[in-house]
């Protein structure tokens, strides 16, 4: 609580400091429009307004002294005002929260959040950065780095944001949520990990986010001694709620100090009374509003009657709920007594008949004595070492004794407690000493004393003269002792007076009186007698009006005289000193609850010499110094008689502008202590709802169109209250409804509707990034809410879809406006390079996507109930941008395919969104490209056929990868453009199927060319190779067999159609004919390799027929070997010839296996190769039938066979084709022959034999 002597130590000079301080505000006001009052001293006024109508020259000229001293004495007077203004709403606000009895500080509001401002968007900003350049050592892993760095980049970065924080709508928090979504969508889209959950990732992510928030040093740690602002979102005490309206109001502390003490805020009595007075005080008003019949205009007459009956119920509903508030808060257990009253009440009809008159037992009081015996003096009769002890009691009760004391020492400090229900208690106290006689039953009394205490009684230590038995030695016998008797928080005054009364106390006489407080609106004055709990007489003080009387002379006792009056009745009371009347008639004022402030005679000359009516409410000890600083006018002022409404309206927007600037994101919210004064101010001087909302709803709309973000359901709140309240709803229980209420909120409703739309329009700035979270879904909700006509009739929701459908056209022209803006666009395009335009128009649709995405992100959700809306917003968006990209290639020149990328990038976001795909301005997309595309397609089969016929002209047919240079070349430009095309995903099905089936034709006849040139090449490049067993298979030929087969597996990918059923069998009849070309291209190659490795075999054997029986060629080789071999080693006939055939075969079946890329047509070729040259020796036997052959020849075919069948055995060459009927035959008749030359020969053939085994070198 503050101490009200520390304003003694303010000077006097301090308010003449503080007169220059007080901001300008426009003069005075109605009820219904109070005057603007200027925001408080610490905001700087606003600039004057450019361009406004009569503003002068840059230099204007110099007015004249008596214009500018007109001009000072005008500010000075609105200075002067509103620092009046302020002081006396300070006054009532003060009041409210020193007694409060209607409201209390709310604890279910949502806790706000701390702001974050520029300085601390910087400092996340370069941690965020200097996380991604690895300057902290926070470790992290690929993923996390993008998320990060899209974070950063997209969200931090923003422009915005920053807006946001600027209007102080954002805070940490905010940010942390905005990155817990955008992770939450990358982690989802991460494959699953084994042993790792997602939830874990998640959590792992978040923790290391807040690292990088925290940094080096923890934002969130907070000073020990934390700043009002800082803990406005708390409980607040009483003090803290002074000092907030101090800061509220521009009042200072001198001024706040001169105001607690003057009104005497720490005393629950005097507020319990001046709360009495006001609402005795309304009632007044109402009776003569009645009589007068001066009432506000409402909407219809009959509303007058009703609008008198709840100023009367609300008066009503005041006094229940101060009659239910304890007596005295931190008092003892005692509460208010319920008093039954009936229905219409008796606050409203003071001293009616059937008012419930109190009996006496419901002002029984119940007090606590505390008696501390100190010790005796003069005590002689003893002898030093007796033991002496004191008792205590109260008449009645209980008796206490002290512990024992020595004569010569008696002394204690012994506390005994005691209570009792006797206003006036009899205490007893008595001094014994212990007896020493064998026969004495009891203790010897020394001395009593007998007291009666009062609750005005000293409670210091006082010596008492105590009564001595007789002959006693002690006359001088004294015993100091205290007596404390505790006042009951109930009861209010006490004390001795002179009564005079025509229903009680109907002899004058001095009778002890005690003023009790049963309930906050029953009093009582009552007299007592000693020992007694119930009053004597009593008389309730409902009614009475108390004042300063002159003496009456037929009167003996009393001087100073002072009476209580009411209809019917007067008591006349007096006491011995003018204090104590002045107490008693100050007590008796807050009891009746009268308006009239009693004041005596001698001090109200003093004050108003000149005379006339004084209303003063000043404490006696305050009054001087209140008056000399200017405070005594605004403390004595009568509520009553002031426009509330005005004055609340000052302090609402007041209030609304320091929440808004203090250090939490209140978005418009008041804090729970700002809304318990607005309560309690609202419910205790009778400021109507409506009005209140009607002031709220356009202090936030202020503050919304300057650029603060305000919470929607707040205002949805207010709105639907007062709509509630003009239809007739009743929601505070009020049902009369005035014409400025109605037009006013007709005003309201429309500037709100144009607010909602504007927001709505704005979307994407206003609530950036869906911040605050689900405030643009509350503010769609509000507009179906504004739009609506009355409150039971639902709008059709064509008409709200209508109303929404023009915000979203509006707010596709401003994101595309500001997105121009801010890339720079309009410049680029008119002076830029074709190249440099096009590359604008790239960079603007990566944008303009970026944008859709996160509309889509973060704003779909609100518009969920019209997603056709947001798409034809998305369209309208595009059409704008289909202007700057329609310029932008027209600038291209023919034939360029650097516009390829902006399709691919625009089809690939607009086929994905099952609301734009195929739209509008996909179709127009469509429309510019499909040219584009036909053109690009003809070049490209032009370009492929001339590289055909050029590269096979030119061909080396060296090996390059799978086939040849001009066959690389050709697949790759085939799979190139189907890739491209493919790429494109035309959305358009029916062109896409027209492209894929014109490209697969395109691949099958380019791939049939091919073919068939290679089949000639081939041909002819074999027709150029000998027939000897100097053949070796070229490489160039084995290139071309590898073309081909490239070739079949090129048209499983490049010519098979991924089309429906319907071109099912006409493509499938057209790429057998592909197939079926290659497989007899294919058979032709290897029949014509065959044809020439078998002529090769002719060539032997026809070497072999020189030597058949019966020629003359035989018999002379065979007569030259014979006689050669008598002289020389003669090398074994035939086995050069054998080995030189197997060398062929062995190595052209090495190249072919080295060199040909498919298994399947070796195996062919060697199958055939193998079958033919069995074929091709079992003719020549064949043809020997009737012939032996010579041994030479015998030779010679033993070890080919043998060989042939070995090689192609190895080669893979099945068993069914190696051991054909051919072979048998073969192999039978070299056998025979074997047979008979060794019959015949005696040489034999040396080791050379058909049977199995290989001993033979080889």
């Amino acid at each position: 609580m503050l101490d009200p002597s520390s304003s003694e130590e303010e000077s006097d000079e301090v308010l003449e400091e503080e007169k220059g301080e007080v901001l300008l505000v426009a003069p005075g006001g109605c009820s219904g429009s109070s005057p603007r009052v200027l925001p408080a001293p610490n905001r700087e006024p606003r600039a004057r307004e450019p361009g406004r109508q009569g503003s002068g020259p840059a230099r204007p000229a110099s007015p004249s002294p008596s214009v500018l001293s007109e001009g000072r004495e005008e500010q000075e007077r609105l200075q002067k005002e509103e620092r009046e203004r302020r002081l006396q709403l300070y006054v009532f606000i003060v009041r409210c929260i020193a007694y409060p009895f209607n409201a209390k500080q709310p604890t279910d509001m949502a806790r706000r959040q701390q702001k974050l401002n520029r300085q601390q968007l910087q400092i996340l900003k370069e941690r965020f950065q200097a996380f991604l350049n690895g300057e902290t050592q926070i470790v992290a892993d690929e993923a996390f780095c993008n998320a990060v760095r899209s974070y950063y980049e997209v969200f931090l970065k923003s422009d915005r944001v920053a807006r946001m924080v600027h209007s102080g709508g954002c805070s940490a928090n905010d940010f942390r949520d905005v990155f817990k979504k955008n992770i939450e969508k990358r982690v989802r889209s991460l494959p699953e990990i084994d042993g790792l959950s997602k939830e874990t990732v998640l959590s792992s992510w978040i923790a290391k986010y807040d690292a990088i928030c925290r940094g080096e040093e923890d934002l969130c740690k907070q000073p020990n001694r934390m700043a009002l602002s800082a803990v406005s979102e708390l409980i607040l005490s009483k003090e803290q709620l002074y000092e907030m309206f101090q800061q509220i109001l521009g009042i200072k502390k001198l001024e706040h100090q001169l105001i607690y003490n003057a009104c005497q805020l720490d005393n629950a009595d005097e507020q319990a009374a001046q709360i009495r007075r006001e609402l005795d005080g309304r009632l007044q008003m109402a009776e003569q509003m009645t009589k007068e019949r001066k009432f506000p205009k409402f909407v219809a007459k009959e509303m007058e009657n009703m609008f008198i009956e709840e100023l009367r119920s609300s008066v009503n509903l005041l006094m229940a709920n101060l009659e239910s508030l304890p007596v005295s808060k931190g008092g003892p257990e005692f509460k208010l007594q319920k008093l039954k009253r009936s229905q219409n009440s008796a606050f409203l009809d003071i001293g009616d008949e059937n008012e419930i008159q109190l009996s006496k037992s419901d002002v029984v009081l119940s007090f606590t004595l505390e008696i501390v015996i100190m010790e005796v003096q003069g005590l002689k009769s003893v002898a030093p070492n007796r033991i002496v002890y004191c008792t205590m009691e109260v008449e009645g009760g209980e008796k206490l004794q002290t512990d024992q004391a020595e004569a010569s020492r008696p002394q204690w400090g012994t506390q005994g407690d005691f209570t009792t229900t006797h206003p006036r208690p009899v205490v007893k106290v008595k001094l014994f000493t212990e007896s020493t006689g064998v026969l004495a039953l009891e203790d010897k009394e020394l001395g009593r004393v007998i007291l009666y205490p009062t609750s005005n009684s000293s409670k210091s230590p006082e010596l008492h003269k105590m009564i001595v038995p007789k002959n006693s030695q002690d006359s001088d016998l004294k015993i100091k002792l205290a007596v404390r008797m505790d006042k009951p928080p109930h009861m209010k005054h006490c004390g001795y007076l002179y009564a005079l009364g025509q229903k009680v106390w109907k002899r004058w006489k001095k009778r002890y009186f005690v003023l009790v407080q049963v309930s906050q609106y029953t009093f009582a004055m009552c007299s007592y007698r000693e020992k007694k709990s119930e009053p004597q007489e009593l008389m309730q003080l409902e009614g009475y009006t108390v004042d300063y009387t002159a003496p009456h002379t037929g009167l003996q006792g009393g001087r100073m005289f002072f009476n209580a009056v009411k209809e019917g009745d007067t008591v006349i009371f007096a006491s011995d000193d003018d204090q104590d009347r002045i107490l008693w008639v100050q007590a008796m004022y807050r009891a009746t609850g009268q308006s009239y402030k009693p004041i005596p005679a001698s001090q109200a000359q003093k004050m108003n010499p000149k005379g006339g009516n004084v209303h003063m409410e000043l404490s006696p000890l305050y009054a001087d110094r209140a008056q000399k600083h200017g405070m005594d006018e605004f403390i004595s002022a009568n509520p009553c008689k002031f426009d509330h409404a005005s004055l609340f309206r000052v302090l609402q927007r007041q209030t609304l502008d320091h929440r808004l600037n203090d250090s939490y994101s209140c978005l418009g919210w008041f804090s729970p202590g700002q809304v318990f004064v607005l309560d309690e101010y609202c419910a205790r001087y009778g400021v109507r709802g409506c009005h209140r909302h009607l002031c709220y709803l356009n202090e936030l709309m202020d503050h919304s169109e300057n650029g603060a973000v305000i919470d929607p359901t707040l205002l949805h709140y207010s709105f639907a209250f007062c709509a509630s309240h003009v239809h007739g709803n009743r929601p505070d229980g009020i049902g009369t409804v005035s014409v400025e209420e109605r037009e006013r909120f007709e005003e309201t409703k429309n500037r709100l509707s144009s607010l909602l739309e504007n927001q709505i329009s704005h979307f994407r700035y206003c609530f950036p990034f869906g911040r605050p979270e689900g405030a643009l879904k509350a503010t769609l909700s509000l507009l179906e809410r504004v739009l609506m006509k009355d409150i039971a009739t639902p709008i059709p929701a064509e008409e709200v879809k209508k109303v929404v459908r023009k915000c979203l056209e509006k707010a596709a022209l401003i994101n595309y406006m500001r997105l121009t803006e801010y890339a720079k666009i309009e410049e680029t395009l008119n002076q830029a390079t074709p190249a440099r335009k096009l590359e604008e128009v790239l960079h603007l649709a990566e944008l303009c996507i970026e944008v859709l995405q996160q509309n889509e992100e973060h704003h779909a959700e609100a518009f969920a109930w019209w997603p056709d809306l947001l798409a034809e917003h998305a369209e309208k968006f595009w059409s704008l941008f289909s202007v700057d990209m329609d310029s932008a290639l027209e600038a291209q020149p023919q034939d360029s395919w650097d516009t390829f990328p902006l399709f691919q990038l625009l089809n690939n976001f607009l086929r994905n969104d099952k609301l734009l795909c195929n739209g509008k301005f996909h179709k127009h997309l469509q429309e510019i490209y499909v040219p584009l595309v036909v053109r690009y397609v003809d070049l490209m089969e032009s370009s492929i056929a001339q590289s055909i016929h050029r590269g096979l002209e030119q061909e080396s047919w060296q090996p390059v990868n799978n086939g040849s240079a001009t066959s690389e070349d050709l697949f790759w430009k085939l799979d190139a453009l189907q890739m491209f095309v493919f790429d494109l995903h035309w959305p358009e099905p029916e062109f896409a199927h027209h492209l894929e089936q014109r490209l697969k034709l395109m691949a099958s006849d380019m791939i049939e060319a091919c073919v068939k040139r290679t089949r000639i090449a081939f041909e002819l490049k074999l027709q150029k190779t000998n027939k000897s067993m100097d053949l070796r298979i070229p490489a160039s030929v084995c290139t071309m067999f590898n073309v081909l087969v490239d070739a079949k597996k090129q048209t499983a990918k490049l010519c098979i159609l991924d089309g429906g059923q319907e071109f099912a069998g006409q493509w499938q009849q057209y790429h057998s004919k592909i197939d079926d070309l290659i497989e007899e291209t294919v058979k032709e190659i290897i029949s014509l390799l065959v044809s020439k490795f078998v002529s090769v075999l002719e060539g032997v054997l026809s070497k072999l027929s020189r030597y058949d029986e019966g020629t003359f060629f035989s018999s002379i080789l065979s007569f030259t070997v014979k006689a050669a071999a008598k002289y020389v080693d003669v090398p074994k006939p035939g086995m050069d010839l054998a080995d030189t055939y197997i060398m062929f075969v062995r190595q052209n079946q090495d190249i072919l296996r080295e060199k040909v890329n498919e298994e399947m047509y070796i195996e062919k070729l060697f199958d055939q190769w193998y079958s033919s040259s069995m074929k091709v020796i079992c003719m020549w036997l064949a043809d020997r039938l009737d012939l032996q052959l010579h041994i030479y020849q015998l030779k010679t075919l033993i070890k080919i066979v043998k060989k042939t069948y070995r090689d192609f055995r190895l080669q893979g060459v099945l068993e069914g084709t190696l051991n054909s009927k051919t072979y048998d035959t073969v192999h039978s008749r070299l056998t025979v022959e074997e047979a008979t030359v060794s019959v015949t020969d005696g040489g034999g053939l040396q080791g050379i034999t058909m049977k199995d085994s290989d001993e033979e070198e080889g």
